[in-house]
């Protein structure tokens, strides 16, 4: 079956998906290493992993397959999440495909450099408007595209 899975700490579209999730009545895991408060649903489940570094992450990429979408902005998960079939889309809406993610994770090598050398590289433009609807957009194009790959998905 179709399963969301979304990388919550700090996921700024979690509402988004859930109001996607029910339309499709489509499962979802909410990934974190503390309690979040989900809506009581039999579709909506939260998973509460250990305080450590990357549990969440190691989580995702073990559960996460072939006709599943992961959000995340965790470009190393997504690259674990693509090699296991999974489709992954970024809370701005940009879905990372296998073609785009070595881009990805070497602007973040190259971000992450640039840091460590005292360089300000800035953070991510605040969500707007027009980002949350993008992102509505891309996961219900990823959810039909799935649904027509493998009809038995969902």
């Amino acid at each position: 079956m179709l399963t969301i899975f979304v990388d919550a700490d700090g996921c700024p579209v979690k509402q988004e998906v859930y109001r996607v999730a029910r339309r499709y009545a489509l499962a979802v895991r909410v990934v974190a290493n503390c309690q979040l408060n989900t809506p009581a649903s039999p579709l909506i489940q939260p998973v509460v992993v250990a305080n450590a570094l990357d549990a969440a992450d190691d989580w995702i990429a073990e559960n996460a397959e072939v006709g599943d979408v992961v959000i995340t902005t965790d470009i190393p998960l997504a690259a674990r999440c693509l090699a296991r079939g999974a489709r992954v889309l970024g809370v701005k809406g940009r879905e990372l495909t296998p073609d785009s993610i070595g881009d990805a994770l070497a602007t973040r090598e190259l971000s992450q450099e640039l840091r460590e050398m005292g360089l300000a590289t800035g953070g991510p433009a605040p969500m707007s408007k027009k980002d949350r609807s993008r992102f509505l957009s891309s996961l219900d194009n990823v959810i039909n595209a799935i649904k027509r790959e493998h009809p038995d998905a969902g």
